[in-house]
């Protein structure tokens, strides 16, 4: 994948997480996420799924960032505060070792 069309997607997807994230705080609060979580057995497992790849997500961005001198930590910190927002804006500006 060339690095334009990376960016583009990495946009699109932040355009599109931040529409219902902007929406569901607005309306919700912090404690709506909390009680959205532990509304149901369901909802617990798609949480627990999320984290599951958020934790790969946070794994490629800490090899990535190493692989091109980058410190990884505050993308992790960042990662596990703001959730996929972190990696996403990684990926806008991030520069490749090979270009």
């Amino acid at each position: 994948m060339n690095r334009s069309t990376e960016r583009a997607l990495a946009m699109i997807g932040l355009i599109i997480l931040s529409i219902p994230t902007a929406l569901a705080f607005t309306q919700n609060g912090l404690a709506g996420f909390v009680d959205g979580i532990t509304h149901s057995w369901a909802t617990i497992q798609i949480y627990i799924d999320l984290v599951i790849a958020m934790v790969f997500i946070v794994i490629w961005v800490w090899r990535d960032a190493k692989d091109s001198g980058r410190n990884p930590w505050p993308w992790i910190i960042a990662s596990f505060i703001v959730g996929s927002f972190a990696p996403l804006v990684y990926l806008l500006i991030r520069h490749p070792k090979d270009s």
